[in-house]
């Protein structure tokens, strides 16, 4: 082989001697998000139901603090209010659900992986997934890993998923949820900030007097 072919040959080898596996990025993406003690993100929710034809687009700010403290603020449609205190998990949606709030424990199970992305798909995933790759993808001008998840059990909540990792920090931007009715739900997260300076009022919710709460610790 001549000068010019070995250096041809080098340089299309090379690419997949620094491949990365998905099941690699994953792992990273794990010790990335049990590095974080807090964070505050800005995102933008898509919900496409191909039932009723209808697109729902949602805009807000999610506050996480371990262990288990979750506030998500609406800012569109204002008013709804997604919070974990660390007991209860309370659902108030005025939005679409005028006139009630949903409270339940907290610890009660996927609960709170309802909400938040990085327990839902960052516990455990080797064990509670397939996991192959999807190549890779750019998400607010960032290069990003995108990993398939097929659940390996029933888990209630999506049948098949998709993250977007970030190449450079290890974080999941984006992810994308699909469930047995075959309704989409995708999660852009348009800023992030981890660590973040949160405090407990942070996590704090009180019911409107005027709302009625259904508990269902009492069913």
């Amino acid at each position: 082989m001549n000068r010019t072919l070995a250096v041809v040959a080098a340089l299309a080898i090379a690419p997949a001697a620094h491949a990365q596996s998905p099941q690699a990025i994953m792992e990273r993406a794990v010790k990335a998000y049990a590095q974080l003690r807090s964070v505050r993100a800005e995102f933008r929710q898509s919900i496409t139901n191909p039932i009723t034809g209808s697109n729902l687009v949602s805009r807000g700010v999610m506050l996480r603090k371990d262990p288990d403290l979750i506030s998500i603020n609406f800012t569109d449609p204002s008013g709804d209010r997604i919070v974990s205190d660390g007991q209860s998990l309370w659902i108030y949606l005025p939005s679409s659900a005028p006139g009630q709030v949903v409270k339940t424990s907290a610890k009660a199970n996927n609960a709170l992986a309802m909400v938040d992305p990085g327990g839902v798909f960052l516990t455990s995933p080797a064990s509670r997934f397939t996991i192959s790759g999807g190549g890779a993808a750019t998400v607010g001008g960032r290069r990003m890993n995108v990993i398939n998840l097929v659940p390996k059990q029933p888990n209630g909540m999506f049948t098949q998923a998709k993250i977007w990792v970030d190449a450079a920090t290890d974080l999941i931007r984006q992810f994308e949820v699909v469930d047995a009715n075959g309704v989409k739900r995708v999660v852009t997260i348009t800023s992030i900030q981890p660590n973040a300076s949160v405090s407990a009022p942070d996590f704090r919710f009180s019911p409107p007097k005027s709302v009625r709460i259904l508990d269902s610790a009492a069913y």
